[in-house]
């Protein structure tokens, strides 16, 4: 008994806090949600499931107590964040949930934490960020557990807390994935963190690397959108024009304050739309004959010339292509 008091085990029922689907395989002790069920046989079905947690829980934080792995208090001004980023933002009001769970319940789940690698008596985050946020918001000590992790160590426990709590969207782990692999992490070493196997992370990789970072830290997190509707995205940013199209539309104020599901919903609406402004005209020349017809689409122009109405025009132009570009770089400077 003393020591389940010493470790801080509550009686109070084992209902989800902080914000977070806790779920079986934590690294460091989360619950497992019941499954819902109604009635008589639902409440004893939930409240025998939340006994044999609260002893899972137990026996697991006495575990990690008898490895050397005793949950600690914090200033969290010696704590800084992982060296790779994996989330693309948290919304305000999510945020401030979860202060306000931790004002009103306390920390339940502790940080995970490595010495730092280059600065003494500063510790690095694994996993924890918004917790760790929300304490300094509030003030106090946080609780965490201090571990020596290398840095493949690292990034396997931040993936693997992440992916348990299934709250990062396709793009922010797909991100995460791509993050990894340019600090020079191997791909066994990505998989391991994501929990994915080789096909489906060098899926993941492939649509971050077709897209601009810029329009994807722009749109944010869009949870509503999978892989599918991303790399549809990415089919309208192949040409370079649509691209600043997208880069121009995603830097305006008016952009940054939608969600992050109607940021996307908007940009990919916009590069679908097909140019049916782009207009169709017939050239008027000074004989007053429309010798020409000029089509603009989003990626060329075209000349239809008619034979009929003023027959080899189209070779006489042709035949002066060259200098006709060439007056073009004068006029351009290019």
């Amino acid at each position: 008994m003393a020591r389940k008091n010493l470790i801080g085990i509550s009686d109070s029922p084992a209902a989800p806090l902080e914000g977070e689907r806790p779920v079986v395989e934590r690294p460091i002790a989360g619950l497992a949600p019941g499954h819902r069920t109604n009635g008589l046989v639902g409440g004893i079905t939930r409240s025998l499931t939340n006994i044999t947690q609260k002893v899972e829980r137990a026996e697991e934080l006495e575990r990690q107590l008898a490895q050397g792995h005793a949950i600690v208090e914090l200033d969290p001004a010696t704590i800084d964040a992982s060296f790779v980023i994996d989330r693309l933002g948290v919304t305000p009001e999510a945020q401030a949930a979860l202060v306000q769970q931790i004002r009103d319940h306390g920390q339940q789940v502790p940080i995970l934490v490595r010495p730092h690698p280059e600065f003494e008596n500063r510790y690095q985050v694994a996993y924890g960020h918004r917790r760790l946020a929300a304490l300094r918001e509030i003030g106090g000590k946080v609780k965490a557990v201090v571990r020596e992790l290398s840095d493949e160590q690292l990034v396997i426990s931040q993936g693997q807390e992440n992916n348990a709590r299934t709250d990062l969207s396709y793009i922010e782990r797909s991100l995460f994935a791509v993050r990894l692999e340019d600090r020079g992490f191997s791909r066994e070493t990505i998989m391991s963190a994501l929990g994915v196997d080789k096909a489906a992370l060098s899926k993941m990789i492939t649509v971050v690397r077709r897209l601009p970072v810029e329009v994807i830290e722009a749109i944010g997190a869009a949870p509503a959108f999978g892989r599918r509707r991303w790399m549809e995205l990415a089919d309208r940013l192949e040409n370079d024009g649509r691209r600043a199209k997208a880069l121009a539309h995603v830097r305006q104020n008016a952009f940054s304050e939608m969600d992050s599901d109607r940021r996307f919903e908007t940009l990919f609406a916009i590069l679908t739309e097909t140019k049916a402004r782009a207009r169709a005209e017939t050239w008027l020349a000074p004989d007053r004959t429309r010798p020409v017809r000029i089509r603009d689409s989003d990626t060329e122009t075209t000349l239809a010339f008619s034979n009929k109405a003023a027959p080899g025009f189209a070779e006489f132009v042709r035949q002066r292509l060259d200098a006709l570009y060439l007056e073009y770089q004068q006029e351009t400077g290019d």
